[in-house]
Order: structure tokens, then C-alpha cells, then sequence
């Protein structure tokens, strides 16, 4: 079975996150859309967060990971994007119910209040976690507006 491609985008202070979870994602063979940034050196998030979620919108990714330092930024930019469901995750059960009941396709995650082993068990959790549908279907199919 083919392994789904990843986006994956950081800012600055997602930096230190990113580069553990792209290490776990290659020793698992995902396939991986490296959207930067490379460094510590300051950036905008939005100019990172914008092509993780275009490649999942696209349908060029199957799922985005998306790192800053509260996770804040690049979620709400991530969801200004049609069919986008950015959730901002801070352990492991909202990963999961991310997945499961809001059929989340970004992940957010804020490199300042999680550690990196938790960062990489949220990534697996997302990964590894079915959405639900039934009673939950219906109600993703309302959130876009347009």
C-alpha cells in the first residue's frame, strides 16, 4: 500500500519540531512535500502555511503538518483555504478527536508547548486515526460557506 505525501511547512520557531518529524515521516517511507522553512532565522509563517495548505488543497498532498510556535498562526491562516480543516493540537486525544469527529487534514502544532516526542506521537496519531463519518460527516459538510 502506497504511503499518503505530506506537506509540511514551519516558520522560525517551528524549526527545532520539523526537522524530527520529517526524520520520523522518511523512516516511515511517507512521501514528503518539504515546504521550509530550512532555519532559525525569522520568516512569516503565512508565507510557509499558505503552500502546505494549497498542496492539500491541491490534492498534490493528502494531509499538511504545520508548525510555529503557537500553532495559532499557521492554523488560521491554513483554514482560509476552501476544504482546509487545520486543527490546532496540543496532545494527544484532541489529535485523535481531530481526526475522527472534524476530519481534520492539517495538523497544527505550537514547537513552544509541546515536546518533540509528543509532537512525533500527535503526528502519528493524526496519521494513524480514521475520521469517524456517520453523525460527524454531516457536520464537516457544513463548514464551508461557500
Amino acid at each position: 500500500m502506497k504511503k499518503p505525501t505530506i506537506a509540511i511547512g514551519c516558520d522560525h520557531a517551528g524549526f527545532i519540531l520539523k526537522k524530527p518529524v520529517v526524520d520520523y515521516l522518511e523512516q516511515e517511507e511517507y512521501n514528503i512535500l518539504d515546504m521550509g522553512t530550512f532555519s532559525e532565522e525569522s520568516v512569516d509563517y503565512p508565507d510557509f502555511a499558505h503552500p502546505v495548505a494549497r498542496a492539500v488543497e491541491e490534492k498534490k498532498a493528502d494531509f499538511g503538518i504545520l508548525i510555529c510556535g503557537s500553532g495559532n498562526g499557521v492554523a488560521i491562516t491554513a483554514n482560509k483555504h476552501a476544504d482546509i480543516r487545520a486543527a490546532l493540537c496540543w496532545n494527544d486525544e484532541i489529535t485523535s478527536l481531530a481526526r475522527e469527529h472534524n476530519n481534520a487534514n492539517v495538523l497544527a502544532l505550537p514547537a513552544r508547548f509541546v515536546s518533540i516526542s509528543d509532537g512525533i506521537q500527535m503526528v502519528k496519531t493524526f496519521l494513524n486515526t480514521e475520521f469517524e463519518g456517520g453523525r460527524h460527516a454531516k457536520r464537516v459538510d457544513k463548514i464551508n460557506c461557500a
